[in-house]
Order: C-alpha cells, then sequence, then structure tokens
C-alpha cells in the first residue's frame, strides 16, 4: 500500500510539473512596431510663387518603443518647389532623411505658377508607412488662380 501511495504521489507530481511546463510560455510578447500617424494643422491652399507655407505636423504613435525611428520621405507629381524641415534642411525629392523629433515644422515653397502637389512619407525601421498629400493652388499677386 506505501508503495502504491508514494508512485500515486510521484505521477501526480510529475503531472503537475507537465501542466505547468505547457500552461507556462517562455515567449515575451514584445510589441516594437506601433502603428502612427501624421497629424497635421490645417494648411492653406493657395500659394504664390516664390511664397512659402507652413505645415505643422505631430507624429502620433499609439505607443512608446525606444528603439522605433522615424523617417521622412517627399514626391512632388505636380509643379515645383522646395520642402525644408524646421531645422533648416532642404529635403531632396524620394531622398529617406531621419526624423528626430515627434513635433515638427515642414515649410513649402512655391517654384512654379500651376497647381503644385506634394506626397509626404512617413516610414519606421519596421517598414510601415504613412503617406500624407497636400495640393495647393497657384494665386497670382491680383488674386486670379492660375
Amino acid at each position: 500500500m506505501k508503495k502504491n501511495r508514494k508512485t500515486i504521489i510521484i505521477l501526480i507530481g510529475i503531472g503537475l510539473i507537465v501542466l505547468l511546463a505547457v500552461a507556462c510560455n517562455a515567449d515575451l510578447d514584445v510589441h516594437q512596431a506601433y502603428s502612427f500617424d501624421l497629424v497635421t494643422m490645417p494648411v492653406q491652399k493657395r500659394i504664390m510663387k516664390n511664397e512659402t507655407a507652413e505645415i505643422r505636423c505631430e507624429l502620433v504613435r499609439e505607443g512608446n518603443y525606444l528603439q522605433a525611428r522615424y523617417f521622412i520621405r517627399y514626391f512632388q507629381p505636380d509643379g515645383k518647389g522646395e520642402l525644408k524641415l524646421d531645422d533648416g534642411t532642404m529635403l531632396e525629392p524620394n531622398e529617406l532623411y531621419p526624423l528626430e523629433k515627434q513635433v515638427f515644422r515642414l515649410y513649402y515653397t512655391s517654384n512654379s505658377i500651376d497647381q503644385q502637389v506634394i506626397d509626404i512619407y512617413i516610414q519606421d525601421n519596421f517598414g510601415q508607412i504613412v503617406q500624407k498629400t497636400f495640393s495647393f493652388q497657384n494665386e497670382s499677386a491680383d488674386g486670379d488662380i492660375e
């Protein structure tokens, strides 16, 4: 009887150990790639040649992972102009630049009298991309839309 009791206790102990091993998951669910968005204040719709429009931006993140890095690039499918960061960095189309701040400003200077469109892309180091489009109608010095 004592031998059976020892065997039963050992089997119950082994069963509990197996259950604990199966129930516990050693993989930590570390979330690194949080979704994000680029939020801007309203941007003017009309612009004259050589005029500069300010675009106030904020990178809004769902979570904060310290090793997340963000980058900015832009394309200009219509018109001609220049885009620069608030630190004075002149952005070249289709070049990737590190984005050091969550709140920043972009300055777009018109170099044409045509309609102008710029596409801003914010990308993180996990491959997620957010795109925003801004379009400007040209306005001549006398107030006419070109």
